[in-house]
């Protein structure tokens, strides 16, 4: 692993990267893990396996399993009307433009309803205003408020296309948390907990940073438009305005690499079973048919890149997860199931080498290229050296 750890090492020292932590685990227990560099530059406080950090939409398959989980005791029907359970998704409007003269948003209704399967896949219509102008523009012309300033405020958006039409990433993640709160009775907090989290022995792995834990909260920063890091204000991780299902989890690198060994073992660990095999199998194929994963260009530069994991490759989308359809030269088998999150955590998961791996740091924006060639490197070494 020298070559990738020297590449990590030179990134931190340069000041391309605050810190980076990267894991790899197979079935049976994890197979490498290191750390370099800071959780706080300015404090000089070391990135450690057990910093607590912002994992963003790497919280999406953990909610995707929620789901799954409802959907396998008969409480979800996947191609079911998410509609008749969010009252906020029931007859939904699509947004097709603006008004030359005026300016008024274009709205009409959608060609039909949005199922749960398309806010698993993504092809829901629901987009994100980070990669998408024209919700960008509708939510400022009708007073819709961040995510950060009103979680649940800010999912009452129209849908930019009809559902099951096009492959769009956005919020569907978030409206899937409201469905297993309305189906379950329980606060996702606590559904996560008794269900996930708890049965998987992520004890650090939650929606708030306790007070007894706030020691080991990494910060988040941000590139400067001189290239120098600088930290990046958040709202408070100890109360966050509403546990977000697309991206309100704080963990660890052990305790994803756990959640990641769960998915390599058909659903099970250390004999706590959470999804049952075929259920796991069955988010780990394409579920989009011909759709196309596509690039997605910046709307909000200061917060991401444009944005394309794998560019070159053929990608599909499962149950909460990108699929390649081809294998990763020198890395990840065809079929392995990966995403991300926005401060740059990354992370894959190959069932045909019985391999997974991801790689952390707290960065804005998000597609850092620094963060993506270390994430490149890392994989070609976990394959280089670890396959057996």
């Amino acid at each position: 692993m020298d070559q990738f750890e020297r590449a990590a090492g030179e990134a931190v020292a340069a000041g391309r990267l605050p810190g980076l932590a990267a894991i790899a685990v197979d079935a049976g227990g994890t197979r490498y893990e290191g750390a370099w560099g800071w959780a706080d530059v300015e404090a000089g406080t070391p990135l450690r396996l057990d910093s607590l950090l912002v994992i963003a939409s790497m919280t999406k398959p953990v909610t995707s399993v929620a789901v799954m989980q409802l959907v396998e005791r008969g409480l979800l029907d996947l191609d079911g009307d998410a509609g008749a359970i969010l009252p906020g998704l029931a007859g939904p409007q699509v947004l097709r433009g603006f008004d030359p003269a005026s300016g008024e948003p274009l709205l009409e209704p959608a060609s039909g309803p949005v199922t749960i399967r398309q806010l698993l896949t993504h092809t829901s219509g629901l987009a994100y205003n980070l990669w998408n102008a024209d919700l960008a523009r509708y939510m400022e012309h009708a007073g819709v408020p961040s995510m950060q300033d009103d979680g649940p405020g800010s999912l009452e958006v129209p849908l930019v296309a009809d559902p099951g039409t096009r492959w769009e990433y956005g919020i569907s993640t978030d409206r899937l948390g409201q469905v297993v709160e309305a189906v379950s009775g329980l606060g996702l907090d606590e559904y996560f907990e008794r269900h996930i989290l708890g049965p998987l022995g992520m004890a650090d792995t939650a929606f708030a940073v306790p007070a007894e834990k706030a020691a080991r909260r990494a910060t988040v920063h941000r590139r400067t438009e001189d290239g120098a890091l600088a930290p990046f204000p958040l709202t408070s991780l100890s109360d966050p305005a509403f546990c977000s299902g697309g991206g309100g989890l704080i963990s660890t690198p052990a305790d994803y690499g756990r959640f990641l060994r769960m998915l390599l073992r058909g659903g099970e660990l250390d004999g706590a079973r959470v999804l049952a095999p075929e259920t796991v199998a069955l988010m780990g194929r394409n579920h989009i048919a011909d759709l196309e994963v596509r690039p997605l260009p910046t709307a909000m530069p200061f917060l991401t890149n444009d944005l394309e994991i794998l560019p070159g490759i053929t990608k599909q989308w499962g149950l909460g997860f990108q699929l390649n359809a081809e294998p990763v030269p020198g890395g990840r088998s065809a079929g392995s199931l990966a995403w991300a999150g926005l401060a740059n955590t990354y992370f894959w998961v190959d069932p045909t080498a019985g391999l997974a791996g991801a790689t952390f740091t707290q960065l804005f924006p998000f597609a850092d290229g620094d963060a993506l060639d270390l994430l490149g490197e890392f994989e070609r070494a976990v394959y280089r050296n670890l396959v057996r």
